[in-house]
């Protein structure tokens, strides 16, 4: 199906009342494109793989709506001139433009995982399950992600930290515990590497889903991965679901102002010993977290590892 295009360029700081104002008229197609910063740089960094490179805020906007094939498209458009005048005294000098264009239906659903491409980590093969394992690989694990809502197939930088660390911890039998699943692919990584269970939280219900479907995908059963939704820091109910000092091994890829606060609580749900791994830190934050874990009486730094941008610590806890 084809669809007329109509795009109205003007001030960014009256793009609001522009979409508003085209949503109040009936309109349900309205799309607002600027340059103003959609993440933090922090947050932006973890998510550069999938994320379109920004361009410096030039102020501007446009706020493109889509009329279907077959609609009223003049009496429409004459409310959405209407419309436009009567906003012009918030549009600045330049006023507004409207163009017209043409578009077809396109798979907005799916046409994100063009991004994701199976790659190695170690003797591990990570692969997204619609793409096909290659022909010439001989590495000795593969899983396969579907990343669904959840951030994470573990190419990002912050994840193969995690997971490196995971292969050089983790102990037949160990019980896992995994802040910030996600995906759930360290949980996943630490069954596969002899851990015999994990339980997994994160702050979106969604994630969770994702994570335990992710587990069943790579055949581990119900019985070895669990997941709840919650903030293991504030919720006491979360904590008490994830149980007091039986993990022997915390995973957490998150970022540094959650890893901070995280590594005063999640000691806790460590048995004497057990192995506490970080990541998710861009290195001009770095010190503030190796500060908080030397801070930590009941927790001591044994390892630091780089890549590129990132760091990881890993700590045992006394």
């Amino acid at each position: 199906m084809k669809w007329k295009t109509y795009t109205v360029r003007t001030q960014a700081s009256a793009e609001d009342l522009v979409a508003d104002m085209l949503t109040g008229i009936g309109i349900q197609g309205v799309e607002i494109r600027d340059r103003k910063p959609v993440l933090d740089p922090e947050t932006a960094a973890l998510y550069r793989e999938v994320m379109p490179e920004e361009l410096p805020d030039d102020g501007k906007a446009e706020v493109v709506f889509y009329l279907e094939e077959g609609e009223d498209a003049d009496a429409i458009l004459g409310r959405v001139a209407e419309g436009l005048e009567e906003l012009r005294l918030f549009m600045g000098e330049d006023g507004y433009t409207v163009t017209e264009g043409e578009t077809e239906d396109a798979d907005w659903v799916n046409n994100w995982k063009a991004y994701f491409h199976a790659f190695t980590v170690g003797d591990i093969l990570i692969k997204p399950t619609w793409v096909e394992k290659p022909e010439q690989d001989d590495s000795a694990m593969m899983i396969e992600i579907d990343p669904g809502t959840a951030f994470g197939t573990g190419a990002h930088e912050t994840t193969k930290l995690c997971i490196t660390g995971i292969r050089g911890h983790v102990k037949p039998g160990d019980r896992v515990l995994d802040v910030g699943t996600g995906s759930g692919i360290l949980s996943i990584v630490a069954l596969k590497s002899g851990a015999s269970y994990a339980f997994g939280t994160d702050i979106d219900p969604l994630a969770v889903g994702t994570a335990l479907e992710n587990a069943a995908l790579n055949g581990i059963p119900a019985s070895r991965f669990e997941a709840v939704a919650g903030d293991i820091i504030t919720d006491e109910r979360v904590r008490e679901a994830a149980g007091y000092g039986c993990y022997d091994l915390v995973v957490s890829n998150i970022l540094a102002d959650v890893i901070i606060p995280l590594q005063a609580v999640v000691w806790k749900m460590m048995k004497p010993g057990a192995i506490l791994i970080v990541s998710g830190i861009i290195d001009t934050k770095a010190e503030q977290v190796r500060a908080a874990l030397l801070a930590n009486s009941a927790l001591e730094i044994i390892g630091e590892e780089h890549l590129k941008d990132w760091v990881s610590f890993t700590a045992r806890r006394i």
